[in-house]
């Protein structure tokens, strides 16, 4: 698993972002930061249970990750279809590295959390018969993507949710602060986390930062997508409640498996932010991939065609991209018809035609970009971390379910289980007097990198930890984002850029750590210099862990279970189709060097 040093001394993070003395405060039983379905969820369901839940959002209670949604939300519904065999193709597409046990609680839990989604107001599309439509997408050997608004699943669900919070909005056991970014979390002398402090943005109800004291806190924040220069993922996602994490001594795992969408709309050289994605639903109902020639890109490499899993499509367009010389390959859906794409797709169709493309008429140009996270703040099967009072959920959490890659259409779902399973056990330790209230300590050292910074911060990320490593390219982003770690020092004023920036290169020196360490490519992570299969480097799961001298430590934990034992046809032809790819292009390593990382 190891490979050479990264560097001579181990990357170290402050424990603290700076940032002014809180000037108000707030208090609740439970403060729960982020507002998308996982956020919303549990905050709507701990309301039922607790006296006093604080919810916080960002932005607007509508911004986060979860409105962007596109092609929907996995369930075992039809009647014809199993919790089993889903999860057979949760455990297939995460490459021997999910927790089993998770993914059980998922698969098994979802249809009853999704058919309460619908009974809280969630319209999902329907057949003729009422029956909720259900399609198909990458990795799924049944139809069990439950969608909304054709390809608005994700804004209907959250439209859903936040009209139930607004119907107990006068509720004093509930309150909502948007604007509000969080900082830090608070800790006690013995560790556990005791509230956090936040800043509360232009239209917000208090202005500045504050410190919001709670018995349990729920980080439900999102991914990290803007660490890279291109992106689907929206303006907020910086990666803030997994970096603050990470400050307060929380384990964090799997980062280095970041999956890249295959098909995001491709708009230039040069360009960056937030990209538009073009739905997995789109190749579902019939679309395929094409070079500049003309070829059917996935025909042989796998048996599920255009709708093999996102990783081995994903590194099947890198393969045309380099062997041909080119930025982009193309999808093709003009043999849709334009009357089903503008009902199946209205809001992809819209988009596209706004931007100056007419999937109906033409080729579209796509690319992969970062699209999800599939490690983050490790938790067990209740969402608490390793840091006593502190819950994670969502995308900042690895629950273990993605295991290497996740499987599509499974983050809505994992968000929507789980903050069902955190609201009952936080109500539950509170019943119990297990969660006190506790008095925070702030101590340790605080930095900031300056917001001029950012895009160094990306760019270092997208050239040497993107969509393929070598032990050389995380070499250089290390010494990039080390050289950026010792400006933070230097007293950039601290707000809100600020901080995102520097929760960017905290993350960003954490991953391209782990990155470097795993020396094999399978699920999202690609290294071209390690392209065959090991299975005695590959099953371990990677975690990093800030010690107390602010040095970010990796530690190796081996998967065991079920999900060690996949040796089904289906994962050795996924598994071998990208790693034959690959061998015939790089040089291959005869050996992997010792040391750690």
């Amino acid at each position: 698993m190891t490979t050479a040093p990264l560097t001579a001394d181990p990357p170290r993070v402050p424990r603290r972002l700076t940032a002014p003395e809180p000037g108000w405060t707030a208090s609740a039983d439970v403060v729960v930061v982020g507002s998308g379905i996982a956020g919303l969820t549990c905050a709507l369901r701990l309301r039922e249970q607790v006296d006093r839940v604080l919810l916080v959002t960002k932005t607007v209670l509508s911004a986060g990750s979860t409105t962007w949604a596109q092609g929907g939300i996995a369930a075992a519904l039809d009647p014809e279809d199993t919790p089993e065999e889903h999860l057979h193709d949760t455990l297939v597409a995460g490459v021997g590295l999910c927790d089993t046990a998770a993914v059980r609680a998922l698969v098994t839990e979802g249809p009853d959390r999704v058919r309460e989604l619908v009974a809280l107001g969630a319209e999902f599309d329907r057949d003729a018969g009422g029956e909720i439509k259900l399609t198909r997408e990458g990795g799924h050997h049944r139809d069990r993507i439950a969608h909304a608004g054709g390809d608005a699943t994700g804004a209907e669900i959250s439209r859903a949710l936040i009209a139930a919070l607004d119907r107990v909005r006068d509720d004093p056991g509930i309150e909502v602060i948007e604007h509000a970014l969080v900082v830090d979390l608070l800790t006690a002398a013995d560790g556990a986390v005791c509230g956090v402090t936040l800043h509360v943005i232009g239209e917000g109800q208090v202005d500045g930062v504050g410190a919001a004291h709670a018995r349990a806190v729920v980080l439900a924040t999102g991914g990290l997508g803007q660490i890279y220069t291109s992106t689907t993922n929206p303006p907020v996602a910086t990666g803030d409640g997994m970096a603050a994490a990470l400050r307060a001594g929380a384990r964090v795992t799997d980062l280095e498996f970041v999956q890249f969408h295959p098909t995001v709309l491709f708009l230039g050289e040069g360009s960056t932010g937030q990209q538009p994605l073009i739905s997995e639903a789109v190749r579902g109902e019939g679309a395929f991939l094409v070079d500049g020639t003309g070829e059917r890109i996935m025909a042989g490499r796998h048996e599920l065609a255009d709708l093999a899993p996102r990783d081995v499509v994903a590194r099947a367009i890198l393969d045309v991209m380099r062997d041909q010389g080119v930025d982009h390959v193309w999808l093709d859906a003009r043999h849709l018809g334009g009357d089903f794409l503008e009902q199946r797709f209205p809001s992809i169709v819209a988009r596209c035609r706004e931007l100056g493309f007419d999937p109906a008429t033409e080729l579209l140009p796509v690319a992969p970009a970062q699209h999800y996270a599939s490690g983050g703040v490790e938790t067990d099967l209740l969402g608490r971390t390793s840091v006593d009072g502190l819950y994670a959920c969502g995308e900042v959490s690895c629950t273990g379910v993605h295991g290497a890659n996740r499987l599509a259409s499974n983050s809505l779902l994992e968000g929507l289980v789980f903050a069902h399973r955190i609201a009952d056990d936080v109500a539950a330790r509170l019943g119990d007097g297990q969660l006190p209230l506790r008095t925070p300590v702030v101590e340790g050292e605080a930095a900031v990198l300056d917001a001029s910074r950012r895009l160094d911060v990306q760019r270092a990320m997208t050239r040497g930890s993107g969509p393929v490593r070598t032990a050389g390219s995380t070499s250089a982003t290390a010494v990039d984002l080390a050289t950026l770690a010792a400006l933070a020092p230097s007293g950039a004023e601290p707000g809100p850029l600020t901080w995102e920036t520097t929760n960017l290169l905290h993350l960003g020196r954490a991953l391209t750590q782990v990155a470097h360490r795993r020396a094999e490519t399978r699920g999202g992570h690609v290294r071209s210099d390690f392209p065959h299969r090991d299975d005695s480097r590959w099953l371990t799961r990677l975690t990093t862990a800030r010690a107390a001298d602010g040095a970010l430590v990796v530690s190796e934990h081996p998967v065991v279970g079920p999900a060690n034992d996949l040796t089904d046809d289906l994962t050795d032809d996924l598994t071998d189709a990208f790693t034959d790819d690959l061998a015939g292009d790089v040089p291959v390593a005869t050996e992997h060097p010792g040391g750690t990382a």
